[in-house]
């Protein structure tokens, strides 16, 4: 059995294990824990998998691809990708990850679709609601998402799991947590949905009270950047 102090600090090793094991005391069994590993090394990640984590996040295709590959030996991690994902990387997206929680266009869905069939793979995607419509961040808007979910849920390649959002910053998360669960409730039952993922390291108590079965979770676990 290997040791959880990995091949990372001991001191670094230790603390990211204790973060892990206060923030499951807040989970409930039906939620998810995606660690959020971007600009960390491999050892922060190669540490939090020996404390039991096996879900991690990238933001980053370029960043993601090396670590991925590093950790190799670590067969059963899960990785989701969760940045803004431009269509000409969806390609490189398809074959390293498991996830990809930020699908906001038909022509993203397509790429990925694409890029799936010489893989014989079929890849799980969540669709990024732009809940707080803010025109600098991605996802789709609420207007258009019953015809995206109609698109995805043709391509034979993917596998719609549900919705992904990011509140606004600095504003009380509460309302736009509730139009979330309001929005996957609408779409669950008609697309088989199961996943909303929402909340992060400041907010993700809040999440879960309000639905989130995943969230994604960086300085909490690793620290900051």
């Amino acid at each position: 059995m290997a040791s959880p102090l990995g091949n990372a600090d001991p001191d670094l090793s230790q603390k990211i294990g204790r973060n892990l094991e206060d923030i499951r005391r807040h989970l409930s069994q039906a939620t998810t824990l995606i660690a959020v590993s971007k600009k960390k090394p491999t050892s922060a990640v190669r540490a939090a998998y020996n404390f039991g984590q096996r879900y991690f996040g990238e933001n980053y295709i370029q960043d993601a691809i090396p670590k991925i590959q590093e950790l190799r030996d670590l067969s059963d991690i899960k990785w989701h990708f969760i940045g803004h994902l431009q269509s000409n990387k969806a390609k490189l997206a398809a074959k390293y990850f498991d996830v990809i929680q930020t699908v906001d266009s038909k022509k993203l869905a397509r790429k990925l679709n694409e890029a799936c069939q010489p893989l014989s793979k079929k890849l799980s995607i969540l669709i990024e609601i732009n809940i707080g419509n803010e025109p600098q961040k991605g996802g789709i808007t609420q207007a258009n998402l019953h015809e995206l979910l109609e698109f995805v849920s043709s391509l034979s390649n993917l596998t719609l799991q549900g919705f992904m959002a990011i509140p606004p910053a600095d504003v009380d998360p509460i309302p736009f947590f509730t139009e979330m669960r309001t929005i996957f409730d609408q779409y669950r039952q008609e697309y088989r949905l199961k996943e909303l993922s929402m909340g992060m390291s400041g907010d993700y108590q809040v999440a879960i009270l309000h639905g989130a079965t995943m969230v994604r979770l960086g300085t909490k676990i690793f620290g900051s950047r």
